[in-house]
């Protein structure tokens, strides 16, 4: 590739709307669908091994983890990110949470109420599926929130996430990006197969009625909230082989930057190899 696979999603200063990215897969990365999924299966074995070291650090009192959050428009591959990149870890080390619309419960509380309580512990991978950022899409987008309080929620978002890179916890927060044509096509084809029906609801139509609102709002938070700490990286996902290759490639730049190694562990191996040794 050349570059880094960070430094080639990242979201570029002044360049805030999905429409100043492509949604299908660049020449940047692997050629095609065989070469990437070879070049996954090596990603996903160096991932493995990252985690765990990361998860052994965090038996060990490291503090440090990371959080994976995946946005994006219905279709865009949330699932299959999990399913085809984060399966690659030990389920062990593995923290997963979905946000879908707050619960009556969750509505008494402050927004990131719900958050907080699902931040990855120490020596964790913390996946979320959709996250604190829905309520500056969703509830900019259905207007379930005056204009002021999405303004004040850009801020509060930005502060809460220099507090978790403050405690060790790494986010990389990833958009998968498709285009209005793609998501019809799969939705097209989850109604011709009977198994894919049980995800199909009503509302993935009316939710496209508003797709240039959704990407008003998808360039509001990637603006806003694309800081230093914790940028936003904007995933080409039309192509779902490509989707995977580039997420994978970001979170094991995110693991190698961090310098993982085994902890030392303060014991007699001699003592404990001739323990084992079978009786006389």
């Amino acid at each position: 590739m050349g570059r880094s696979a960070r430094s080639t999603f990242v979201v570029q200063p002044g360049k805030t709307h999905p429409r100043d990215y492509p949604a299908d897969a660049p020449s940047k990365g692997p050629d095609d669908k065989s070469e990437g999924a070879a070049d996954l299966s090596g990603l996903r074995s160096k991932l493995a091994v990252q985690q765990e070291m990361l998860y052994a650090c965090g038996t060990a009192g490291d503090p440090r983890s990371i959080l994976l959050v995946l946005q994006g428009m219905d279709t865009s591959g949330k699932g299959g990110v999990s399913s085809d990149v984060v399966s690659a870890f030990n389920p062990a080390g593995v923290h997963f949470a979905s946000f879908k619309a707050p619960t009556p419960k969750e509505l008494k509380h402050d927004f990131l109420w719900r958050i907080h309580k699902q931040v990855p512990a120490a020596g964790q991978v913390g996946v979320f599926d959709r996250s604190h950022y829905e309520d500056v899409l969703v509830a900019k987008v259905r207007k379930l929130a005056a204009d002021s309080v999405i303004e004040e929620r850009y801020s509060r978002i930005n502060d809460f996430e220099a507090e978790l890179t403050a405690t060790g916890v790494t986010v990389v927060k990833c958009f998968l990006h498709i285009d209005f044509n793609e998501q019809r096509q799969r939705l097209l084809a989850w109604l011709d197969d009977p198994t894919k029906h049980w995800k199909f609801r009503e509302g993935d139509i009316d939710d496209r009625q508003l797709w240039p609102d959704f990407e008003d709002a998808y360039a509001a938070a990637l603006g806003r909230c694309s800081t230093a700490q914790s940028p936003w990286y904007v995933i080409p996902s039309n192509k779902k082989w490509y989707r995977n290759w580039a997420v994978a490639s970001i979170m094991l730049e995110t693991f190698e930057d961090m310098k993982l190694t085994y902890p030392e562990v303060d014991l007699d191996f001699q003592r404990l190899k001739e323990r084992l040794a079978p009786p006389n």
